[in-house]
């Protein structure tokens, strides 16, 4: 199990580097956007590859964001009922819909989505609209997407299982990095406690 968890930790510090850095698709999307707008508008230029590539780069950031929403324990879950159990339920409750639900919808979309991906790749798929892009990228952004997700998915099972068995503390509990000020409050409160 040790070398499980080991993985584990593995796969989240790769789910945490691809997150993090989806923080500059957003930057590049905004740029991308606003420039498109301001070119419309000033010099009534406008390009379809230039809309498409914001489209490109926002399923760039959903598909590659979709794993360390997982990680992070953001993704939408229904809490009304399983909300009232104890942790350890709540673990059972969610190594059956990792089993039973997202491995297999992710891996059917995985599978199915590749075809399509190599059916685009060999035919040079360019965009029905004039200017457009190619589409093969875009296709590929499916296949990759779901593959991270079901490798996030098999680090949560192991720490789901880890945490039944003892050995690693509750991975649903929700990180949050103090602020500054907090740091501060805490500070001072153990200095008040040493005093």
């Amino acid at each position: 199990m040790n070398a499980l968890l080991k993985l584990s930790r593995q796969i989240d510090a790769l789910t945490e580097r691809i997150g993090k850095s989806a923080i500059w698709l957003v930057l590049i999307v905004v740029l991308v956007s606003a420039g498109n707008a301001v070119m419309r508008y000033t010099i009534n230029y406008s390009s379809n590859a230039l809309l498409e590539i914001q489209w490109y780069l926002f399923g760039l950031i959903f598909f590659s964001c979709s794993g360390y929403t997982l990680l992070r324990n953001e993704h939408v879950r229904i809490d009304l009922i399983s909300g009232r159990f104890s942790r350890r339920k709540q673990a059972w409750i969610d190594i059956f819909g990792i089993l039973f639900f997202l491995m297999p919808m992710a891996i059917a979309i995985m599978v199915l989505s590749w075809p399509v991906f190599i059916h685009a790749l060999e035919s040079s798929e360019m965009s029905n609209s004039a200017g457009g892009l190619i589409v093969w990228p875009a296709r590929l952004m499916v296949p990759v997407g779901f593959a991270l997700l079901i490798l996030q998915a098999v680090s949560e099972l192991i720490k789901r299982v880890g945490f039944l068995k003892g050995l690693c503390p509750d991975p649903t509990e929700k990180r949050t990095a103090l602020t500054p000020v907090e740091e501060l409050a805490n500070a001072i409160k153990a200095q008040k406690g040493e005093a």
